[in-house]
């Protein structure tokens, strides 16, 4: 029988320094691929406008311009209006998602009633349907009720997030059944396990939905860009189309400044609530 002394080294557990040298190095070329694209917008947001459009290839421009590109940035456009604009929406939608996903993840994790397992299968179908696909039934019943060009065209289709109910499933089957019974014997109905005692248990889940619910509906322009025509109501993605001048053409030092603002939000966020994000994604099961 072969020892463990004798067993190849994968086998245990250790990797070879070339295959190690060769994982670091493909890791290495993904980030530098998705960082590039943000190094340039954050370049072209300094420099004049002969030397974005100039053949050289400069990171640092020759002569800064990033004060006059950042001002123009807030007075060409009201991008204080679509920043806040941003966080209503972002705001609103996440409210909705809280309320209505966590007693429906708490009831198909902890509760036991016909047809359990087949709802909880309709969720695991609903992740597969693109958003795109459901858009103009949508925007007919936005029609119909006369919520066009209003917050509650942008807050209200997104307040159910099938995503969140099936993170929070499998964050909810984690929690101790003894817990939840001994809660049942005190007299507890289930909202009040479900708000005073899941909930308090699920905030890292809550906060790594968050932050997923944040990055998801902060980008968002398919869906704002179908139901908003006044530009008091545009969202942070949609607010950066108002830069583009067809008569005068695009202005792209603002336009590069308008969009490393619009972005900061969420790399703070994200540096922000980091540890709770790794935390409540890895105790959820979701790997």
């Amino acid at each position: 029988m072969t020892s463990a002394a004798q067993m190849p080294r994968y086998r245990m557990g250790q990797l070879s320094p070339g295959f190690r040298l060769l994982r670091h190095a493909v890791l290495l070329l993904g980030a530098v691929i998705m960082l590039a694209p943000f190094v340039w917008m954050i370049s072209t947001s300094l420099k004049p406008p002969h030397e974005i459009f100039s053949a050289e290839l400069n990171l640092l421009p020759q002569s800064w311009h990033a004060f006059e590109n950042y001002t123009a940035a807030f007075t060409k456009q009201p991008l204080l209006r679509y920043l806040l604009n941003g966080f209503v929406v972002c705001a609103g939608i996440f409210i909705g998602q809280v309320v209505i996903m966590v007693p429906a993840a708490y009831a198909i994790a902890k509760l036991r009633f016909p047809g359990r397992d087949a709802l909880f299968g309709v969720v695991l179908l609903a992740l597969l349907i693109p958003t795109q696909v459901t858009a103009i039934p949508l925007y007919i019943m936005a029609y119909k009720t006369a919520l066009l060009d209003t917050y509650a065209a942008l807050i209200i289709p997104s307040v159910i997030s099938v995503f969140g109910i099936f993170l929070m499933r499998q964050f909810f089957r984690t929690v101790p059944d003894d817990l939840i019974h001994a809660a049942r014997l005190d007299g507890c109905s289930e909202l009040t396990i479900v708000w005073r005692i899941v909930l308090p248990t699920a905030m890292p889940a809550i906060v790594a939905f968050g932050i997923l619910s944040l990055v998801w509906h902060w980008n968002d322009y398919f869906w704002p860009l179908l139901v908003v025509t006044s530009p008091e109501l545009a969202t942070p993605p949609l607010g950066i189309v108002f830069f583009d001048n067809q008569e005068a053409g695009t202005d792209f030092g603002p336009l590069m400044a308008g969009a490393v603002i619009i972005t900061a939000p969420l790399l703070l966020a994200f540096l922000f609530a980091q540890r709770r994000f790794i935390e409540g994604v890895t105790m959820s099961g979701v790997k």
